[in-house]
């Protein structure tokens, strides 16, 4: 049995061919979960479709919160294996360059399982500590604000010019890729098929590329430059 959000089950078609599939619309992931317990629990082989990784933003701890309540520290009589993907932020890393090569955060702007003031109290903190900062789920039709109020709390502690990346449906055929400024980002298409990364007090554009460097430059500068004996 394959399970998932209606939009990734169209997205594998061709490879879930004969096989019997059960997917359900937004904001229903706790039964699209349940029923697939209950299905692992009844002896067929289930599998949840994700997008990016499962467990980053996605349904492997869902899987096991649900289980949890249901058995405390009691086992269950399934065996469950998390399948590593690549997550949006490394594929949209590798979209616009080199941007994740120092340390890094990811917050989601969705409010509907967090309350806004926690995010806006990591987006401060991670503005501070200079983090690079990876921005999942920026705005939908009902969430607008969120990435607004977001980029003037960066705007504090960010020069406006620092690099901004945002992609678009990563890795698809349709896939946009966008490299701009703190200052402009809003002027871009930014939806919840986007994740946003914003540079760091470092990172910099070179080639249609951003690139936060890692300080290996420096090491360099450091020792010296040796000279080739001839």
């Amino acid at each position: 049995m394959i399970v998932g959000y209606k939009t990734y089950i169209e997205l594998i078609k061709p490879l879930i061919e004969n096989k019997e599939v059960v997917f359900t619309g937004m904001r229903q992931e706790v039964e699209r979960c349940m029923r697939s317990i209950q299905s692992a629990l009844e002896g067929m082989i289930v599998s949840i479709v994700c997008s990016g990784d499962p467990g980053i933003y996605g349904m492997a701890g869902l899987v096991f919160e649900l289980l949890h309540k249901q058995y405390g520290d009691t086992a269950p009589d399934i065996d469950i294996e998390v399948v590593p993907g690549v997550p949006a932020l490394n594929a949209c890393a590798s979209s616009l360059g080199a941007p994740l090569m120092h340390d890094f955060v990811s917050i989601s702007l969705s409010d509907i399982l967090t309350p806004w003031d926690v995010i806006e109290k990591r987006i401060i903190a991670a503005a501070e500590a200079d983090f690079v900062m990876v921005i999942y789920n920026p705005r939908s039709k009902n969430r607008t604000d969120q990435i607004v109020k977001t980029k003037e709390i960066i705007s504090r502690y960010r020069r406006s010019d620092t690099p901004v990346g945002i992609v678009r449906n990563v890795k698809r055929i349709d896939e946009e890729i966008t490299i701009t400024t703190l200052e402009d980002m809003l002027d871009h298409n930014i939806d919840m098929q986007s994740t946003v990364i914003i540079g760091n007090s470092q990172t910099f554009i070179w080639n249609g590329l951003i690139i936060t460097p890692r300080g290996y430059m420096d090491k360099v500068k450091g020792e010296g430059a040796s000279t080739p004996k001839s």
